[in-house]
Order: C-alpha cells, then sequence, then structure tokens
C-alpha cells in the first residue's frame, strides 16, 4: 500500500465487499490505494476521513452521504473498470458480466502502470 496503513486498508477491503458484493476477489483495495497515490492532497484527505467516518458505520443508514457516495464511486470503479490485482485471483468484471465474450473484447490487456500497479 502506498497510502493506506493497514487498518484502513482492511476498511476500504471491506466496505468495497459491501458496497459491490463478491468484489474481494479482485482485491480493490490495491486500486483505490493506488488511485488516492495520484490524488491532490485534499481529495486524497477527505477520502481517508471517509474511510474513518464509515468505519463500523450502518451503511444503509448512511448512504446518502458525502462521505459513503465518495468511497463507494471509487469502490464501484476498482470493480467494473476491470481491474484484478496482481494477487487477486478473479474473475474480473468483464469476465463476469460476459463483456470479453467478442474476440475484440476477449483480445484486450489491462496496463495498469500508469497506477503504479504492475502485473
Amino acid at each position: 500500500m502506498q497510502v493506506l496503513d493497514d487498518g484502513r486498508a482492511e476498511v476500504v477491503s471491506q466496505l468495497c465487499e459491501a458496497i459491490v458484493p463478491g468484489s474481494g476477489r479482485v482485491k480493490p483495495v490495491v486500486y483505490v490505494d493506488a488511485v488516492l497515490a495520484r490524488m491532490p492532497a485534499g481529495q486524497r484527505d477527505a477520502f481517508i476521513a471517509a474511510v474513518d467516518a464509515l468505519e463500523g458505520a450502518d451503511l444503509p443508514a448512511v448512504a446518502l452521504t458525502p462521505e459513503f457516495q465518495m468511497v463507494r464511486a471509487l469502490c464501484v470503479e476498482a470493480f467494473y473498470s476491470d481491474f484484478v490485482a496482481p494477487d487477486g485471483s478473479g474473475p474480473s468484471a468483464y469476465e463476469e458480466i460476459g463483456f470479453n465474450a467478442s474476440p475484440l473484447a476477449a483480445r484486450v490487456k489491462k496496463d495498469w502502470s500508469y497506477l503504479g500497479v504492475q502485473a
């Protein structure tokens, strides 16, 4: 992890799994952490504060808060961008929804190096 400490990484993992059930298999926390490392400091600090505010929260009760919406956006992006961490098991979101069914789509290989994530 580049930004998140172990405790916050676990909270983000739990939040992503709660928001996008089954996403844990692709380790979305790796994507979220990599994006956070490239965010301006103010946005990064706001995200970390949101994670802290949501730790242990009753998610349905906070679903309309700005903190939840911010975390939800990155958790959804992490999964549906077709990310799979190097140590993630998959299948990816694209595989799950059948997006790779066409021969052209099946040939696409994602390169996450721009986020500092190496295969």
